[in-house]
């Protein structure tokens, strides 16, 4: 939609959302829902509404309501509750292609415990043991678990009230692989090869830290890790990793070597790592919900509106209607060639957008040459049109990471090959099989 389209539905978000939202990130959020999720205009805006509180009879305005962690449901839109910092850690994440702060961790309160995360970390300072009287945070489900969110309206004061938080219960304890990491592990035992490794600079709490960041591998995938101690890692070297916990960002688990994590030297395991590629069927990929350096194979069963040519900013990247970017302004927008497809192996069917380099190789259609055709025929449409007719029902392989959000699991695809079948083979293989049965 035009901009002129959609300056209505702007203006009704901005009454009924008010200062939760700057017109700039309203915009941007129909950008994503319009474009990238590709669902009716009335479906975003209803979404949006939802997100800032203001779509459901259930949000409190005049006060908030008052729950323990084990009565949160993930639709609360004004909670308090009483709460001890069991752990915190800051990160360093892109929000609308800007780097931004903030901090996540988990609270306990005699009841239980919850993940949450702060994304305004200059409105109030929490410290790992402290209990503290929060109010005014909301809750929110990630990929059927509960969290707690604090924004720039929530508040935290110090609070005397004693609480004992019960145990926290780890759902796998032992020896894992890296493809079967997930969210929740903890106490996890994990031998592989330190495929890379590099000190990192970070600033927890006020004081610089340095930190051992890298990547880990074995014969079924790679893993980032941190190392939060000196343990002395070396790249190419095996090494078996004691009482490590698992972290997920978008989906994508992170392995921490925390100050329990014992780590143990060993020989000769690792002959079968070579590109450290993680072969998943796409039920698997949906059960952990991403993962890097996946490898899928199935067919292309849809091609997508967003697929063909489109405009990025020059600046940050990201797809932009006309030559207006949401973070940036006016800018001389840049050319670009992709695929939005789904790919379906009988297990799962899973999205994917095809960066222009896998896009070009797999059908053939340069950037020139989209850009021609579209110019001759006077439709962008057409691109879309002729890398359907190349693609739909073809057999791949894709190779990409898998990032997870409120919609579920989606590969950036940086490598998509056809797999030609042979057909005259595959029919004498199941006439001998069907031969052996009678």
């Amino acid at each position: 939609m035009k901009m002129e389209e959609l300056t209505p539905h702007i203006e009704e978000l901005k009454r009924v959302v008010g200062e939760k939202a700057s017109e700039e990130e309203l915009i941007d959020e129909l950008n994503t829902y319009l474009n990238v999720y590709h669902v009716s205009i009335e479906a975003a805006v209803k979404g949006i509404k939802r997100k800032y509180g203001d779509e459901t009879p259930l949000f409190v305005t005049a006060s908030s309501i008052a729950k323990k962690i084990k009565e949160m449901t993930g639709d609360e839109k004004n909670v308090d509750l009483v709460a001890k910092i069991v752990y915190i850690e800051e990160k360093q994440i892109t929000a609308r292609g800007v780097p931004k702060t903030i901090f996540s961790g988990i609270l306990g309160d005699e009841t239980g415990t919850i993940p949450f995360t702060v994304w305004d970390v200059g409105k109030f300072e929490l410290v790992k043991g402290e209990t503290y009287n929060f109010k005014n945070a909301y809750g929110k489900k990630w990929n059927d678990k509960v969290q707690l969110n604090f924004s720039e309206r929530s508040t935290a004061e110090v609070s005397a009230t004693p609480i004992k938080t019960p145990e926290r219960t780890i759902s796998y304890s032992g020896d894992v692989k890296i493809s079967e990491l997930r969210e929740g592990l903890g106490n996890v035992t994990v031998t592989g090869k330190i495929v890379s490794a590099e000190n990192k600079t970070i600033t927890s709490k006020g004081e610089t830290k340095t930190v051992l960041a890298g990547y880990i591998a074995d014969d079924t995938g790679k893993v980032q890790f941190t190392s939060w101690n000196d343990l002395g890692l070396k790249v190419d070297e095996a090494v078996c990793a004691k009482n490590a916990y698992v972290r997920v960002w978008r989906g994508i688990p992170q392995l921490n070597f925390g100050d329990q994590c014992e780590i143990s030297r060993v020989d000769g395991i690792f002959q079968n790592i070579q590109s450290g590629l993680n072969k998943r069927s796409i039920a698997d990929i949906i059960k952990v919900g991403g993962g890097l350096d996946i490898a899928v194979t199935g067919t292309i069963v849809d091609v997508r509106t967003g697929t063909g040519l489109i405009k990025r900013c020059p600046e940050c990247n990201r797809s932009i209607i006309g030559d207006e970017c949401t973070s940036h302004g006016k800018v001389e927008a840049v050319n670009d060639l992709r695929m939005k497809i789904v790919i379906d192996d009988g297990t799962g069917a899973l999205s994917s957008i095809v960066t222009r380099d896998a896009t070009e190789s797999l059908t053939g259609i340069t950037l020139d040459a989209a850009m021609a055709m579209a110019s001759d025929k006077g439709d962008q449409d057409a691109v879309l049109k002729a890398i359907d007719e190349k693609v739909l029902i073809m057999n791949v392989t894709a190779v990409g990471n898998v990032l997870s959000d409120d919609y579920g699991p989606m590969m950036i695809v940086r490598e998509i090959k056809q797999i030609v079948t042979d057909m005259k083979k595959e029919a004498e293989e199941l006439m001998v099989k069907v031969e052996a049965s009678l």
